[in-house]
């Protein structure tokens, strides 16, 4: 999502992800570590009698899924930093295929060494319809973190 130094953002800086299929196994997987059973996610014949009329993805694994489709610098990440107007506008079902797309759209200095970048990220799936939006923030350093050094040494 983020890979060059604070200094080197600009706003309207824009990425596309490659795609993912959200699977059965992702389905199940994050049920038994979330411990979310809502039969929505876990039963197929409950599911058949609701809204959409088969299970659906849980909205909270659509957003891990999504966040983490661009790979974090960790030279110039210092934290993950919040996310705000999370939103799920359609709803993502196993087979699905999702990509991400992700534009600086904030950028403020935070302190003497930081700065936070906030993206718009959006999930968007093979139909071409965006199933999440967020504003997602980061802590990014304004000098990329070289392994080994102190803190001491870095300045």
């Amino acid at each position: 999502m983020i890979d060059l130094p604070f200094p080197e953002l600009a706003v309207g800086q824009r990425k596309v992800s490659r795609g993912r299929t959200m699977t059965e196994t992702d389905v199940v997987n994050f049920c038994m570590l979330t411990g979310n059973w809502l039969e929505l996610h876990s039963n197929v014949e409950f599911a058949k009698h609701t809204l959409y009329g088969q299970r659906l993805v849980q909205g909270s694994l659509v957003f891990a899924v999504v966040n983490a489709m661009f790979p974090f610098d960790p030279s110039v990440v210092e934290a993950f930093y919040g996310v705000d107007k999370l939103r799920f506008t359609r709803p993502t079902f196993i087979g699905d295929t999702l990509h991400a797309v992700t534009e600086i759209a904030r950028l403020k200095p935070h302190k003497e060494n930081h700065g936070v970048a906030t993206s718009l990220l959006t999930g968007v799936n093979q139909r071409d319809e965006v199933v999440m939006s967020c504003e997602f923030s980061l802590l990014i350093r304004n000098e990329r973190l070289l392994p080994g050094l102190a803190a001491s040494e870095r300045k």
